[in-house]
């Protein structure tokens, strides 16, 4: 394993989503400057999810092909600099575009740095994935809790781009660790082989439209609650009286829980089935989104956890399951399967927040938290698979060559 390289490209997504995960927050703090409604502060967060989900493939397309360490590198800069000018723009649109743009240098890290990670895992890709996307949901948790703190503190405009100035670290770091590709000769991943269970008639669905409509449900119905929580709830607070540091604290420690249930969503689909895995941990997330709304104090934080938790176990499993589609285009189809999650993630959320606006925001965060019941249901319409491990002999392309 290539414990600098790992540690770059991790370290670099810890960076990035630090920013990604602060947005809805600063575009609560900047309502009152800009007098936003709930809805242009969910059109605002579609707009660059957007633009950092969707474009995922085509980079991944890049990163197929290139594998080079200079468009991660050069993506971290890019977002980072217009985050910082973002604090500068004068009207809401002006916010918009400002951050639409800055969104495309995460759209260009995540499929370089999926392939760059698992190739740096060497003998063990899904250990050094699953090490990729915990310090991604950690970059996650720990934004809204450093913007709330910053912004609480200090001018919006010394706090962006004090934030920017954060992502210096994983820069040097990844130009200094990506100086070589990986030869192919440290290269001989260990795959996962996926053993079909017997077919039981009354569950199985051969039919491969039942199985991506429903694959494409799960996706977006799991990712509908928890992107509406993400970019919902910091509003929900702020109107209940708690300033951004508390109620960046409280979104912390949602995300946290999602990073610790993304790591071992991960673990776990590897040694037990997976349908099974999906349906329960999402239908168990329910009574803990619910639970978000109505505790406080300690108990908020485990309901948090909980929920992030939850919701956040199929994570890396739905993106394997995607990967297998087109084993040859890892990065394409994990760049297609990351942009659409959070894709529509993201239009749901704002039209959750067009609704709030006519019906109240209680209400509609109440409503999603029931909507991972539709995700559970559907996840019983994938095949069953249960994964065991053997060793492939088949050398990978080599990850980080220009």
């Amino acid at each position: 394993m290539h414990i600098k390289r790992l540690s770059a490209v991790a370290f670099g997504h810890f960076s990035i989503d630090i920013l990604n995960s602060s947005i809805a927050l600063i575009l609560t703090v900047l309502s009152g400057k800009f007098e936003l409604s709930i809805s242009q502060i969910g059109l605002a967060a579609m707009i660059y999810t957007f633009a950092a989900s969707l474009t995922q493939p085509l980079f991944g397309i890049l990163a197929d092909h290139w594998r080079g360490r200079w468009l991660g590198a050069i993506s971290i800069v890019w977002m980072a600099l217009f985050y910082a000018l973002a604090a500068f723009a004068p009207s809401y649109p002006l916010l918009v575009v400002c951050l639409t743009i800055g969104a495309l240098g995460s759209g260009a890290f995540h499929p370089v740095g999926m392939i760059n990670a698992a190739a740096a895992g060497g003998l063990y890709p899904t250990t050094a994935t699953s090490i990729f996307f915990l310090l991604g949901q950690s970059g996650l948790a720990l934004g809204p809790i450093t913007a709330g703190l910053i912004l609480q503190n200090v001018d919006i405009t010394l706090g962006m781009p004090i934030m920017a100035l954060g992502m210096l670290p994983a820069v040097v770091m990844m130009a200094l660790h990506f100086h070589t590709p990986i030869s192919v000769a440290d290269q001989r991943p260990v795959a996962a082989k996926v053993q079909q269970l017997p077919a039981k008639p009354a569950k199985q669905f051969s039919s491969p439209g039942i199985v991506v409509t429903a694959f494409i449900l799960v996706i977006a119905l799991r990712s509908a609650t928890a992107q509406s929580l993400v970019t919902l709830l910091p509003k929900y607070f702020a109107d209940l009286g708690y300033q951004p540091a508390a109620y960046g604290a409280m979104i912390g420690v949602f995300s946290l829980g999602g990073a610790i249930g993304t790591f071992f969503g991960g673990y776990l689909g590897d040694r037990m089935e997976r349908r099974m895995l999906l349906f329960l941990s999402t239908l168990l997330s329910i009574p803990f989104c619910y639970g978000l709304l109505y505790t406080e104090g300690w108990f908020f934080f485990l309901v948090a956890a909980l929920a992030g938790g939850l919701l956040n176990v199929p994570h890396s499993i739905l993106i394997v399951m995607g990967q297998r589609f087109l084993p040859a285009r890892q990065g394409m189809i994990g760049g297609a399967v990351l942009g659409f999650t959070f894709a529509s993630g993201a239009a749901l959320a704002w039209v959750a927040s067009w609704f709030a606006d006519w019906v109240g925001l209680l209400t509609v965060l109440t409503v999603l938290a029931i909507v991972p019941l539709g995700a559970a249901l559907s996840t019983l319409f994938l095949p069953e698979a249960r994964p065991t491990m053997t060793v492939s002999t088949t050398p990978a392309a080599p990850a980080a060559a220009n």
